[in-house]
């Protein structure tokens, strides 16, 4: 090992002095991958966007169980089912109670701006806590109060104003519809690529805002279980006392629901998945474009080395050198400028746009992968070449 390393050590770096040689053609082969890597990074995040947006009250939730109807498609596409499904899971053993959650998008009018946006409207019972949000939780007091809701502080849109004045203890109104309510309290959870934001209140301020719902029609079912009860057990009792009107799931069992839905079903996820993959195969091109030209450019001299006695394998290494070169150099920039770009589409949309560390690994296996297999397609035509043909 020592000895590999020792003669790695002192090779002659000739992919690296080859690269130097044509600093324009490196600089538009760095352009390249740079361009490459952004746009993966841009479309993975945008994805991930789109997942944990589309699921973050789901994870929310504080139940053990959730009912929803067979026709939902996610948490702001839920379909009503019959609130009596509920009271019947209540007649199943370790059953301990069972809420209901309205849902649904409603136009609400900006305090600030006094523009309309869609905001999605939460309804829960005040007298047991629905979310794992503790700022929610806290304030169920407030929203008893008719008219009342608790507001995404970290909503799209501008709302500086109105959170300054909220944090006060200011009375800050506006409308939904033909109702003025009132925003007693901020919780942060954030926007999604539906609506710009959401708002918390009680079931009975939730069915006055729509007068025409009907309170029997809920949109999901929650349900807690006794203590040492087991979930997967209960959950199929459950779901044998019930029609098929409704599906039962676990909490586990229902962002799961939420992630294969968004997955099989919404066309934001597939144009993101596609932009990934033609980002993958611009980068391919480009990279073979410049190895391509650098081979046809050396043929020569690498014929002069075959003639030598230098082995295929030798002058391979040579080309996957230069890839590996310009994948780590395209990959710097490209890391940087979509932390840039990722901090301000995350300021410009409120969507929670994030760089985790496995991402930057991925990007990078694959600007490696990217620059590997340009690599070896532009090494076909050197293990062809014959050294009495091109020097004849």
């Amino acid at each position: 090992m020592l000895g590999f390393i020792k003669t790695l050590i002192e090779r002659t770096p000739l992919g690296l002095l080859q690269l130097k040689h044509d600093r324009m053609r490196l600089l538009v082969a760095i352009a390249g991958i740079t361009f490459a890597d952004v746009l993966i990074f841009m479309q993975l995040g945008f994805a991930a966007a789109l997942y944990k947006t589309n699921t973050q009250y789901p994870r929310t939730l504080k139940a053990d169980l959730v009912i929803i109807g067979t026709q939902a498609k996610n948490f702001g596409k839920l379909r009503t089912f019959p609130r009596r499904r509920l009271y019947q899971a209540l007649d199943v053993p370790g059953v301990a109670s069972a809420d209901a959650l309205y849902i649904q998008s409603v136009d609400w009018r900006n305090p600030q701006t006094r523009k309309k946006t869609s905001m999605l409207l939460v309804g829960q019972n005040p007298d047991r806590p629905s979310f794992n949000l503790p700022e929610v939780n806290q304030q169920l007091d407030a929203i008893r109060m008719p008219d009342t809701v608790l507001f995404d502080r970290a909503s799209r849109g501008k709302y500086q104003d109105i959170i300054t004045r909220v944090q006060q203890g200011e009375r800050v109104t506006t409308e939904i519809g033909r109702r003025t309510v009132t925003v007693a309290g901020l919780f942060k959870v954030g926007a999604s690529f539906s609506d710009d934001g959401a708002l918390i209140t009680s079931d009975q301020n939730f069915l006055r805002l729509f007068p025409k719902r009907d309170a029997g029609a809920v949109s999901l079912g929650l349900i807690r279980l006794h203590p040492g009860s087991d979930p997967d057990r209960v959950r199929a009792a459950v779901a044998a006392r019930l029609p098929d009107d409704v599906q039962v799931l676990t909490n586990r069992g229902y962002i799961d629901f939420e992630m294969a839905e968004i997955k099989a079903t919404s066309p934001i996820g597939f144009v993101f998945g596609l932009g990934t993959t033609m980002g993958f195969i611009v980068g391919i091109v480009i990279v073979y474009q410049v190895l391509s030209t650098d081979v046809n450019s050396h043929l020569a001299e690498y014929a002069t080395f075959k003639a030598m006695g230098y082995r295929n394998a030798y002058l391979l290494g040579v080309i996957f050198e230069e890839a590996l070169i310009l994948s780590i150099l395209g990959f710097i920039p490209g890391l940087a400028i979509a932390l840039g770009a990722y901090q301000l589409t995350a300021t410009a949309t409120a969507l929670p746009i994030a760089m985790p560390f496995g991402r930057g690994v991925i990007v990078l296996l694959l600007t490696f992968v990217m620059c590997g297999a340009s690599g070896a397609i532009a090494t076909r035509r050197l293990q062809a070449a014959d050294p009495a043909d091109i020097f004849s």
